[in-house]
């Protein structure tokens, strides 16, 4: 089998394993009770205060939609608009204490490996994460 072929059959394994196999994403939606575009908006959030734009860049979506997608969370407790300390025009999006709580949540969630994963022994595991890295080069 050329390469190619090899390397096309192994993304789709891998993309089969993560993506329909042992995608949490629902189950994170549904422990959240929100979309997962806000789960990510969340996520992004709890990980550093960021405007507006910055995080319409990050999530890929248009400023309007992002605006949307703030004003739930906004409604919801989980974060607050603060004035930029630079910039009189924008305004920091700001995760709260219930809202760094539920991203917590939703990481642990997302992060927690599948059974298959940790029923691989130490080799396996090593052999697995050195060809990982090696893909993220």
């Amino acid at each position: 089998m050329p390469d190619s072929e090899a390397a096309a059959r192994a993304w789709r394994a891998m993309r089969a394993l993560v993506l329909d196999q042992y995608d949490r994403r629902k189950e994170v939606c549904d422990a959240l009770d929100m979309s997962f575009v806000r789960v990510k908006a969340l996520r992004r959030i709890a990980a550093g205060a960021v405007t507006l734009r910055e995080l319409a860049t990050d999530l890929q979506t248009d400023a309007p939609y992002t605006t949307l997608v703030v004003d739930d969370l906004e409604r919801r407790g989980l974060v607050r608009r603060a004035p930029h300390p630079t910039d009189r025009r924008a305004k920091l999006v700001i995760v709260t204490e219930s809202g760094r709580a539920a991203a917590a949540r939703a990481e642990g969630m997302l992060n927690e490996p599948p059974p298959p994963l940790l029923a691989l022994d130490a080799g396996d595991l090593a052999q697995l994460n050195d060809i990982i890295d090696r893909l993220r080069r």
